[in-house]
């Protein structure tokens, strides 16, 4: 009972301090994944926590066990709308991405570490692949609005890129161990086992698990245990059978994540929890297993490589992967940029080990310490990258909450939560008041809480800066209603600038436009709508940001439609233009 307990203490001292952590990460601008990974370090061996821990096998279980949970609450929030804009880029660099990425940085690193090459490719497959965990976690908590064509490529890539890295790893293992195995076409099989298996398995069981959400009732807190243990025997089963676990559980969670219930939000509220423990013990495990005054005996040659990975090898592998895809260039780079390392190559770095693989030891710290600088140096400054390739949006005009209130089986009424703002037109306004601005019967208030508590909805109420107000409303309305409670000049300056002063219709003719502003179109263009001639300028599916110069004006995709149509277009004039009568 005694080693029970201090294990319990150890634990969730070590989990506590990891959360009280995350307030200094956000000061200092930190991944707060570095600080898990920081604290597990800390207590470990050199440390002043002084935990011996080398079980490589406990680690890897671990490990496994949580890039399942963290995969599976990916999927669940990741739009199927998604995949219009990103599937196909982002399924070539989850493939040839990282087989080039590899094939770099494997020769790159049998002549910076003096090794085999087999060995060199081993250790490049090991950090070849982005890492889910640090990609969601990194990009939904920096504060950056991406543009939707960047934000899925990563995201997709991140999620479904585990099969190739592992088959890149099980082959290199193989080729050392067992060299007269090694043949292209049993690869080539396992492979497709791995990409087949995993895809099959997660349809089945996502579809399987969302009508189970549909039609059960349930405690509220069940719900989630419902999908956590479903995705774990999908990933259990698919690798069973020699196929991707991980791409299972993520394709099994996008199917339940869109096929949205009575249970969604609980699932959501639940897994939001589960994924963060997972992050923080994981990271915190491996953290634990790595020994610093080994990592510094290869420092050199684990900078060198991170510095080649992040600046040549990932670069002209995504270069050459989005060429047929038409990405302007500002997004290449972003998407090179963030080709960011996290528990993945860990958790590979571990299968060298376990196996028994000549230096393998080395192979384990070189790639720890390549996750470490790319967290470090990449995940560190998303944000600034963002600007710098100006691939970040305004901030959008959207409600301080939202819930959905179930009354059948698909059958749901949005809430939408605001906070009035000093200076905005809500102000001093009573909320029924806010209403007759929309259609009649559209958007109605049900509550209006201060200071914690519910107001009276008299006649007298007026409306304070602080004040949260819930409508009942459309989704239609949500930018409407959320520029009604912000303040008059917030934000009018910098989406002037990014989107253009004028607003055109979708469907006007080009024609017309041009000849109200006088600048050129091409032969064909003049009779045509003009998101058909923004459209056919981009040659890819548009997404809000998207911009294309004709004659000196520029205009830009200001919202898409659910149905996949441009719904608003913005225009930017290369000069301020005269007021009428001027």
């Amino acid at each position: 009972m005694t080693t029970i307990s201090t294990l319990f203490l150890l634990a969730g001292l070590l989990l506590f301090i990891s959360v009280l952590a995350s307030t200094v990460s956000a000061r200092l601008g930190l991944p707060l994944l570095l600080l898990f990974l920081g604290v597990g370090m800390l207590a470990g061996e050199d440390g002043p926590g002084g935990i011996l821990f080398s079980d490589f096998f406990t680690a890897n279980f671990v490990g496994q066990l949580a890039l399942a949970v963290i995969l599976l609450d990916g999927g669940l929030r990741t739009d199927a709308a998604t995949f219009r804009v990103a599937l196909k880029p982002a399924a070539v660099l989850a493939t040839w991405g990282v087989v080039g990425t590899v094939a770099l940085l494997g020769v790159f690193a049998t002549w910076v570490l003096d090794v085999d090459w087999r060995l060199g490719l081993l250790l490049a497959a090991i950090v070849g692949s982005t890492d889910a965990a640090a990609v969601f976690a990194l990009l939904r908590h920096s504060g950056v609005r991406l543009n939707e064509r960047v934000k899925s490529t990563l995201e997709i890539e991140s999620g479904s890129n585990d099969p190739m890295a592992i088959l890149l790893v099980t082959v290199m293992v193989e080729v050392l161990l067992h060299p007269e195995r090694a043949g292209v076409a049993a690869f080539a099989v396992l492979l497709l086992k791995q990409a087949g298996i995993g895809l099959l398995f997660g349809l089945l069981g996502g579809k399987i698990l969302a009508a189970l959400l549909r039609r059960l009732n349930l405690a509220e807190g069940l719900y989630a245990l419902l999908i956590l243990s479903g995705g774990l025997l999908i990933v259990g089963a698919a690798n069973l059978l020699d196929g991707s676990g991980l791409l299972a559980v993520y394709i099994a969670g996008v199917i339940v994540g869109n096929r949205r219930s009575h249970a969604t939000e609980h699932v959501l509220r639940v897994m939001d929890g589960l994924a963060w423990l997972a992050q923080a013990g994981m990271f915190v495990v491996l953290g634990l297993l790595v020994t610093p005054s080994h990592l510094a005996e290869h420092a050199w040659e684990a900078l060198a490589m991170a510095l080649f990975l992040m600046l040549v090898a990932r670069p002209l592998a995504v270069l050459i992967g989005l060429l047929p895809f038409r990405y302007a260039r500002n997004e290449v780079a972003f998407v090179s940029w963030v080709g960011l390392r996290g528990a993945v190559p860990v958790v590979l770095a571990i299968f060298p080990v376990v196996m028994g693989v000549p230096d393998s030891r080395l192979l384990f710290d070189v790639a720890f310490s390549v996750v470490l600088l790319s967290l470090l140096v990449q995940g560190a400054t998303i944000p600034a990258a963002a600007r710098l390739l100006k691939v970040e949006l305004p901030p959008a005009d959207e409600p301080h909450d939202r819930r959905e209130v179930w009354v059948g089986e698909e059958a749901a009424l949005p809430l939408f939560e605001y906070r009035v703002t000093a200076g905005s037109a809500a102000e001093g306004r009573h909320p029924d008041d806010l209403a007759t601005e929309f259609a009649a019967g559209e958007v109605r208030c049900i509550a209006v809480v201060r200071d914690g508590k519910a107001l009276e909805m008299g006649g007298g109420l007026h409306l304070r800066p602080g004040d949260g107000v819930w409508f009942l409303a459309p989704e239609t309305t949500v930018e409407r209603l959320a520029r009604l409670f912000g303040a008059a000049s917030q934000d009018i300056g910098r989406n002037l600038s990014f989107f253009g002063e004028f607003a055109v219709a979708p469907d006007c003719l080009a024609g017309d436009l041009a000849a109200a502003y006088g600048f050129a179109l091409a032969d064909g263009e003049a009779g045509q709508r003009l998101d058909v001639v923004l459209l056919e300028r981009l040659g890819r599916p548009a997404v809000v940001g998207d911009r294309v110069s004709i004659g000196g004006f520029v205009l830009v995709v200001r919202a898409m439609g659910d149905d996949g149509r441009i719904a608003g277009i913005g225009l930017k004039c290369p000069v301020a233009l005269p007021l009428l009568g001027d």
